[in-house]
């Protein structure tokens, strides 16, 4: 190994050494509608490696709750095992390659976007696309002797406050007749009565839904409100779906029934007001059209912060402090992702561990309606309420994240438009991987990223 050079000596460059090899870590959430985040992570280390051929590079996809997150897991988790199931989908048509993960310990982690995600529907059908799948996933890792399970939310493609999924699990959701509801959030107008005597109890160590909103199930921030919208629901739709929800609320909330009761709505009438007004202060309940409500309620579930507790699990920390410079990306990076994505735990992290962090997104700031994968929604994060403990190595205040990263390239930069960037977006992040090799200091370019402006550096050309 060569001799340090002495204080006031040659430089490296003059006595003719070669820096050593960077340790890369490129953990990149999933560009929605355009790459997962296994492909886009592959896509950018091939860049970066045709660039600098000699670094070593380690790849560790990311997630915050949505699509991708079993993809995330099992490229992490060597032990983690695949079970493929067909389960009915969320407008009732079989989906024959949903699946979910068994991961150490006795842990299955099941997506809903596998089973009940909006990308399975035909068309979108707002008030009866219901979550039946995932409750028949999550049946299947109990029967396979699961002692927990992590349910992902994201990406549904209903509002059904998880009665559908409930009732996989042997939950009975009755008109005033006594009849069962037809599955969806629309039929929840009619509901009557809730008979939770065929309710599997959940299992031994417990249900955590993973979420990366702090959105409530009810009111003008809720579930309906704020999410229906994307899932093709119209005024009167929306009206109907939240009456659903707080008719859920006033019979399964609040009525001091225990799991394995009938709840009926005269005895649940007497909570009214008071049930929905707490419903609505409950972060994260409106996660997935209120599935994520369904499983605290009925279930017992724990709703914790996606992102970080992926990152916990995946071995994020440890893979950042073996790193000399990170990657991350998504498919839009703005103020959001600054706060409960994945985006952010990543820059969060490699924050508190001194290393540089750099950004691949589709676009950079509020998105245009060309935008190259729309995120799920406008949401409030679980990372700005406070009501969630700010995870180790987090930032709690977003507003200072914006000068986390060294760097950011913006696809729709390097392609020209959001639709040359979505036609092709293993090519356009590949060339993002490369552009941030040839701008890193020593690559020939030293002060590229190192001067680029603040809020955006957006590193383009």
């Amino acid at each position: 190994m060569p001799d340090e050079p002495k204080p006031g000596g040659p430089s490296p460059a003059a006595v003719g050494l070669v820096a050593p090899p960077l340790r890369v870590l490129i953990a990149p959430d999933s560009f929605k509608g355009s790459a997962p985040a296994v492909d886009a992570a592959a896509a950018i280390a091939a860049g970066w490696s045709a660039t600098r051929p000699a670094d070593l590079i380690v790849t560790l996809p990311i997630a915050d709750g949505g699509e991708g997150t079993l993809d995330a897991f099992a490229a992490a988790v060597p032990a983690a095992r695949r079970y493929t199931r067909a389960v009915t989908g969320p407008n009732g048509r079989r989906v024959t390659d949903a699946s979910w993960l068994a991961l150490p310990g006795r842990v299955a982690l099941v997506e809903l976007a596998a089973a009940s995600g909006l990308p399975l529907m035909a068309a979108p059908d707002p008030l009866y696309a219901h979550t039946h799948g995932l409750g028949e996933l999550i049946a299947d890792a109990m029967d396979a002797g699961a002692r927990q399970i992590l349910v992902a939310l994201g990406g549904s493609a209903s509002t059904d406050g998880g009665t559908s999924l409930l009732s996989a699990l042997g939950a009975r959701f009755l008109d005033a007749a006594g009849h069962p509801l037809p599955a969806g959030g629309g039929p929840l107008v009619d509901l009557a009565a809730i008979d939770l005597t065929g309710l599997r109890p959940p299992p031994p160590d417990g249900v955590r839904c993973l979420v990366d909103v702090n959105t409530p199930l009810l009111g003008p921030t809720g579930a309906a409100a704020v999410f229906g919208p994307q899932k093709g629901a119209g005024t009167n739709d929306i009206a109907r779906l939240e009456a659903g929800l707080a008719r859920l609320v006033n019979l399964l909330d609040h009525a001091g029934m225990p799991a394995g009761g009938d709840v009926r709505a005269d005895t649940a009438a007497q909570a009214g007001a008071a049930a929905q007004a707490g419903a609505a202060r409950r972060p994260g309940a409106g996660a997935a059209g209120g599935a994520a409500y369904g499983l605290a309620a009925a279930f017992g579930a724990e709703l914790v912060p996606g992102a970080d507790t992926i990152a916990e699990k995946v071995g994020l920390p440890a893979a950042i402090a073996a790193a000399d410079v990170v990657i991350t990306g998504e498919g839009r990076f703005d103020r959001t992702s600054l706060s409960g994505k994945a985006v952010g735990a990543v820059l969060a992290r490699a924050h508190a561990a001194g290393v540089p962090a750099l950004v691949v997104a589709g676009q950079v700031g509020d998105a245009p309606s060309d935008s190259i994968a729309e995120g799920d929604a406008p949401s409030d994060s679980i990372a700005e309420s406070g009501s969630v403990a700010d995870p180790p190595g987090s930032v709690a205040d977003p507003a200072t994240m914006a000068d986390l990263t060294a760097g950011v390239v913006a696809l729709v930069d390097l392609a020209g438009s959001a639709t040359a960037a979505m036609a092709h977006p293993a090519r356009w992040l590949e060339q993002a991987g490369s552009h941030l090799a040839r701008s890193w200091p020593g690559a020939g370019n030293p002060h590229a990223v190192a001067n680029a402006e603040p809020h955006r550096r957006s590193v383009s050309g």
